[in-house]
């Protein structure tokens, strides 16, 4: 697997579309949900996320292959366009989830008791740090392990797992005073 990882990078790194569309199939969905939980905004999402993938093809020569998958470069390029698009907006805080009622056949009291519960967890993750925030998103809803977050983060794996610690605490209070 490392082998194929290396050589997907190296056919990249040589300009084949291909490689580059392998890499945009299978990061694509996880840069786009992080990108969601960090603003909320279906059409912003979807512009920066191709924001994104327009990046790498730009900088891929400069992007260098340690073993690890190319997903933690694509983060640190998403949480840095995220940080632009905020500056940009004037925006400081982090905005409302807001999950549709997708008539997918899916039964509407249930995606509405989702709904409530994901402004519910929006509202508690806006209580936390950004780096507590991005250590829940990355960890739950990515579901990194503490070395792949810590390499998104530039942090050590003891500082995630700190950080993590008091994300955590903070969460459970902030349910907890809210009655959930």
């Amino acid at each position: 697997m490392p082998g194929d990882k290396a050589a997907l990078i190296r056919r990249a790194k040589q300009g084949d579309p291909t490689a580059f569309a392998e890499i945009y199939d299978q990061h694509q969905p996880a840069i786009y949900r992080y990108i969601y939980y960090r603003l909320g905004d279906t059409a912003t999402t979807e512009d920066l996320t191709s924001q994104v993938f327009v990046r790498m093809v730009e900088k891929i020569d400069t992007f260098t292959y340690r073993g690890q998958s190319i997903l933690a470069w694509l983060y640190t390029i998403a949480r840095n366009l995220i940080i632009d698009h905020r500056r940009r907006a004037g925006q400081v805080t982090m905005l409302p989830l807001d999950e549709r009622l997708a008539a997918n056949g899916n039964d509407v009291e249930r995606a509405t008791e989702r709904a409530l519960a994901r402004r519910r967890l929006t509202a508690a993750l806006a209580h936390l740090t950004q780096d507590q925030r991005q250590v829940i998103l990355l960890k739950f809803i990515e579901d990194m392990n503490n070395e792949q977050v810590a390499h998104v983060l530039d942090k050590s794996v003891g500082a995630v797992k700190s950080l993590q610690h008091r994300a955590l605490a903070a969460l459970r209070r902030v349910l907890e005073r809210n009655g959930i």
